[in-house]
C-alpha cells in the first residue's frame, strides 16, 4: 500500500524544509511530506554557527554575492536574482524571526540561538499540516508514469513531484547514478590545515591578519590567520581550502605554504623597514616588543628563525641581541620570515562541526530556472545535494534558501 502525496521532500535539513513550507505557502491545497532518514531533523541547523546559526550573509548583490561559491558562481547569479539575502531576511521576519547583522556581515537570529530557527520551521509545518517522518531512509527511486515511488526502510511513497534535499549523502548519490545523473566526488571543502612547526608551536589562540598561497599553484587568500592546536585556521585559511578544494585533496593535502605575515607588505617593503628600525632603535632589545602588529611571541619565534640571537642568548634562553647588532643576512633573513615564510602542510582537520564537501550532482544536468532535473520531469533537488559550495560566513545556508525557494514554486504550479 502506497502512501500518497502531491510532493515528497527528501531531507529533513534546511533545504527541506524551507522548499516544504514554502511550496505550501504558495499553493495550500497541497499534500507534502518530509522524509528524514536520522531520528532528528535540521541537526545541522542546531549545531551551525557555533549553535547559533549563521543563516545568511549581509551581502545584497547578486553579482557579488555569487563570489563567495567556488563552485555554482555562474550558476547561482540568475537564482540570487529571483531570492537573495534581503529576501531571506524578510521571510523570516514575517515569519517572527529578526535577524541581526555582526560587524563581519554574517547574520544571526537576534536570540543568538538556532533553536529560533527550529521552532520557526515546525512550528510552520505544523500550521500549514506537513507531514514530518523521521526514521525513514530511502532505499529506491522509480519512476512510473505519473508517479515517483519511492520506497524506505518502512514504507512505500508515491507522489506527482519528487525533491532531494538531502546534502552530501553518498547512498542518495549513487541512487540518482541509476537513474541517470553524473555525480561529481565529493571531497571537503572547509577545512583547516595540520601543520607541526616549531615557529607556531605553543602559539595557539594567537591571530594575525596575514595574507597566504599554496606554493606553485595560483591558490591565495588573505584575512585574519588564526593558529590552532593543529596548525592554521581562521578566514584565510578556510577560503584558501574552499578554492582549493579539488586541487589540496589531488596533493593528499600535502603541501607547502607560504605565509605573508606583514599582509600586503612586499619583502622590499620590508627591508626597508627593518633598516629603518635599526637606525631608530639601535639601543634597544629588538625581541621584547614586535615592531609590526603582530603577536609578541609570534615576533619572538619569527626573530629566532632567522638565526638571530641564538648565540647572544642570556642565561634565562631570552634574546638579548640590540637592532644595531644585527646584520645585513639577518635582516634579510627576518624580512624572509616575516614576508614569505613557508609551512610545510601535512593533512587537514575539519572546521569545528561544520562538515561541507565540494561535489554533487553536475551542475550541467539541472534546470537552474526551476531547480529541476534536466533528466527526468518532476524530479528536484536544492541545497548542497547539488555541485555548489561556499566558504563560511552564511553563504551555504544562503544558497539553501534560495534553491529551496525556487524548487517551492516550481513545485507549487
Amino acid at each position: 500500500m502506497n502512501s500518497k502525496y502531491d510532493v515528497i521532500v527528501v531531507g529533513g535539513g534546511a533545504s527541506g524544509f524551507f522548499t516544504a513550507i514554502n511550496a505550501v505557502e504558495k499553493n495550500p491545497n497541497l499534500k507534502v511530506a518530509i522524509l528524514e532518514r536520522g531520528k532528528e531533523v535540521l541537526t545541522k541547523v542546531r549545531i551551525s554557527g557555533g549553535g547559533r546559526c549563521n543563516v545568511t550573509h549581509a551581502c545584497f548583490v547578486p553579482n557579488e554575492l555569487v563570489k563567495f561559491y567556488p563552485r555554482g558562481e555562474k550558476e547561482l547569479r540568475g537564482p540570487f536574482h529571483q531570492f537573495c539575502s534581503g529576501d531571506t531576511i524578510d521571510w523570516f521576519n514575517k515569519h517572527g524571526v529578526e535577524l541581526k547583522i555582526e560587524d563581519d556581515g554574517r547574520m544571526f537570529p537576534a536570540s543568538d540561538n538556532s533553536q529560533t530557527i527550529i521552532d520557526c520551521f515546525t512550528l510552520a509545518c505544523t500550521k500549514l499540516g506537513i507531514t514530518i517522518l523521521t526514521g525513514h531512509s530511502v532505499q529506491s527511486i522509480f519512476k512510473s508514469e505519473k508517479y515517483w515511488k519511492v520506497d524506505t526502510n518502512n514504507e512505500q511513497f508515491a507522489c506527482r513531484k519528487l525533491v532531494l534535499t538531502t546534502g552530501s549523502n553518498p547512498k542518495i548519490w549513487e541512487l540518482l547514478t541509476t537513474v541517470g545523473h553524473t555525480i561529481v566526488d565529493a571531497v571537503p571543502s572547509l577545512f583547516t590545515f595540520n601543520i607541526k612547526d616549531v615557529r607556531i608551536k605553543d602559539l595557539m589562540g594567537l591571530s594575525a591578519l596575514a595574507s597566504v598561497k599554496v606554493k606553485n599553484t595560483k591558490l591565495e587568500s588573505s584575512g585574519p590567520l588564526l593558529i590552532t592546536h593543529w596548525g592554521m585556521s581562521g578566514p584565510g585559511i578556510l577560503k584558501i581550502s574552499a578554492w582549493g578544494a579539488r586541487i589540496l585533496a589531488d596533493v593528499n593535502y600535502n603541501f607547502t605554504l607560504q605565509v605573508n605575515w606583514l599582509y600586503e607588505a612586499t619583502f622590499e617593503e620590508t627591508i626597508e623597514k627593518l633598516k629603518e628600525l635599526k637606525l631608530a632603535h639601535s639601543k634597544k632589545v629588538m625581541y621584547k616588543k614586535a615592531p609590526f602588529d603582530l603577536p609578541n611571541r609570534l615576533w619572538e619565534n619569527l626573530v629566532l628563525a632567522s638565526g638571530i640571537g641564538t648565540s647572544q642568548a642570556s642565561n634565562d634562553g631570552t634574546i638579548e641581541t640590540k637592532w644595531a647588532d644585527l646584520n645585513k643576512n639577518q635582516l634579510l633573513q627576518l624580512a624572509n620570515q616575516l614576508t614569505n615564510a613557508e609551512f610545510q602542510v601535512k593533512g587537514k582537520s575539519t572546521f569545528k562541526e561544520e562538515f561541507v564537501t565540494a561535489g554533487g550532482i553536475d551542475l550541467k544536468e539541472i534546470n537552474f530556472k526551476t531547480m529541476e532535473s534536466k533528466m527526468h520531469s518532476n524530479l528536484y533537488f536544492a541545497g548542497e545535494i547539488v555541485n555548489i559550495d561556499a566558504v563560511t560566513g552564511g553563504f551555504n545556508f544562503q544558497n539553501a534558501w534560495t534553491s529551496a525557494y525556487i524548487v517551492a514554486q516550481s513545485v507549487a504550479e
